[in-house]
């Protein structure tokens, strides 16, 4: 299939330079925040003055190509064990790190525009959340990189995303409000409920009102992305999110309960009627998938039966309007049409991730069932949209 037109990834990531986390942190903060530390001959870091094992190199060199694993998720034809499929790593690419090497790839890859998020960068909060000062200071510093090392918009094609955490109101208004005054077109979130000093609370308290409003005013568009999210199995598995596929060689509960954290995530923001207080916010979910939508829309709509008069309106119709579902590319992404329509769905290869698609326009083939008005929807259209401002 080819395209008249570049196509726009709502989901494409960088590999963190090695000083991202520290080239603006006060060094005494340190032993507090983040470090590096050598260990038998590998770089880690250290945070919260525990090491991370979460990722087996946080250098990214060498490194696993794009879409090494998709055949796996793809169905895994060949029987191959996770591990299998990462045995070959090489070199770390300059796109993974230059904008400008970025912008070369991109135009190979027929993209005129992508969203970039962060790799390590959403699996981090989650070791600082017993310190949520630290998880500021943290995630100040790291935005400063961001602004010297990607820009908010390069060239108008590169949007990279500030990271904001509501542990600490203060610094998540601050750094929002810088955000806007530096040009940044999105801001970027994990799908969990922020745990502040007092203890873990639901994202759309009224208590984070200030956050919310300010987004809400500016007409930002607000990116809730998969990462470390903090859930426990209860016992049933081991806890704590770890990108090495130990004991991949058998069945775990993780693997059912993968979309959970986006499900009470997008839940709780209209069980708390956040988009009735601010009817102007738009919220993407990216790279958490789109399973769950039939079961949560059953569920919002059987609250609604047993709680009347509590919803406005068919709660479905509000989630509708303001939340717009990047479906992992090996969902069914005719069903998640059908639920949400079609300018609600964004295309995100994950590029350059091991998950990702090897070339982020191969999502193509999944697209042919649809005309050429909805395809232009999902792969440019939807995500210009929601990169324009669209101040109250």
């Amino acid at each position: 299939m080819a395209l008249e037109y570049a196509a726009f990834d709502a989901d494409n990531h960088y590999y963190e330079a090695l000083d991202a986390f520290t080239r603006h942190l006060d060094p005494k903060l340190g032993s507090r925040v983040i470090q590096w530390a050598e260990i038998d001959g590998r770089r880690y870091h250290v945070i919260g003055g525990r090491v991370s094992r979460a990722v087996t190199n946080p250098t990214f060199d060498p490194v696993a190509a794009p879409g090494a694993m998709s055949e796996y998720f793809r169905g895994n034809p060949s029987g191959k064990l996770p591990f299998e499929y990462l045995a070959n790593r090489g070199p770390i690419r300059p796109e993974y790190r230059d904008r400008d090497e970025r912008l070369r790839v991109m135009d190979e890859q027929g993209l005129e525009k992508v969203w970039l998020f962060p790799t390590l960068g959403m699996i981090y909060e989650e070791l600082l959340t017993h310190d949520p000062a630290a998880v500021g200071i943290m995630f100040t510093a790291f935005n400063r990189w961001l602004e010297e090392d990607w820009g908010p918009a390069y060239r108008d094609r590169i949007y990279s995303a500030p990271y904001i955490s509501l542990a600490d109101l203060d610094v998540a208004v601050a750094e929002l409000q810088r955000a806007l005054d530096n040009g940044s077109r999105l801001v970027v979130l994990r799908p969990a409920a922020p745990t502040t000093l007092p203890g873990p609370v639901p994202p759309a308290d009224p208590r984070f009102d200030p956050f919310w409003g300010l987004a809400n005013e500016a007409g930002i568009t607000v990116v809730v992305h998969a990462g470390d999210s903090g859930y426990t199995s209860n016992g049933y598995a081991a806890d704590g999110f770890a990108a090495t596929f130990e004991g991949a060689n058998r069945p775990s509960i993780k693997m059912l309960s993968m979309e959970r954290a986006i499900y009470d995530f997008l839940a709780s923001l209209i069980f708390d009627r956040l988009f009735i207080r601010f009817p102007n916010l738009r919220v993407a979910s990216v790279e958490n998938g789109s399973e769950f939508l039939p079961d949560l829309f059953r569920k919002l709509r059987s609250t609604a039966r047993r709680l009347p008069g509590f919803f406005a309106e068919d709660p479905v119709e509000t989630f509708r309007r303001h939340i717009w579902i990047n479906p992992f590319w090996e969902d069914d992404v005719e069903e998640i049409v059908d639920l949400m329509g079609a300018d609600r769905v964004i295309f995100g290869s994950d590029w350059p991730h091991i998950e990702a698609l090897p070339n982020p326009l191969d999502y193509l083939v999944d697209l042919k069932p649809f005309d050429d008005d909805t395809q232009r929807l999902i792969l440019r259209d939807n995500a210009l949209a929601l990169t324009e401002l669209r101040p109250a």
